[in-house]
């Protein structure tokens, strides 16, 4: 009896690699073994930098609340740790849009927050 090889399946798992592989430069998006390689490496730093683009964002938050923070003579660890006693529960993500777009609301907290 002859060998069966499932050619159709085996077909559609090469396509879809091709597929992820579309826009690569050179052998990387047409030659299965190249563009193998280069997908998975591509997919293996799409999962590592999900996780760091929350720590870079993060990082970006707390240096424009600290430039913001000191245009007005208080420093960034200053200003959350009485955030953190205060009534105000704003994370970083709003500071940091406020301190961006609305200097004036900044501002305001900032007062609140010092006061309190």
């Amino acid at each position: 009896m002859p060998r069966s090889v499932n050619h159709v399946a085996s077909k559609a798992r090469r396509k879809k690699t091709l597929k992820l592989a579309k826009g690569y430069f050179g052998r990387r998006k047409n030659v299965w073994t190249v563009a193998k390689n280069a997908v998975e490496k591509g997919l293996t730093y799409a999962y590592r930098d999900r996780r760091t683009k929350k720590r870079e964002f993060r990082s970006l938050w707390i240096m424009r609340i600290n430039a913001a923070c000191r245009e007005h003579g208080v420093s960034y660890s200053q200003f959350m740790g009485k955030l953190g006693t205060s009534s105000l529960e704003m994370d970083r993500k709003t500071l940091a849009e406020l301190a961006m777009n609305d200097p004036q609301g900044f501002k305001a907290v900032l007062d609140i927050v010092m006061q309190g």
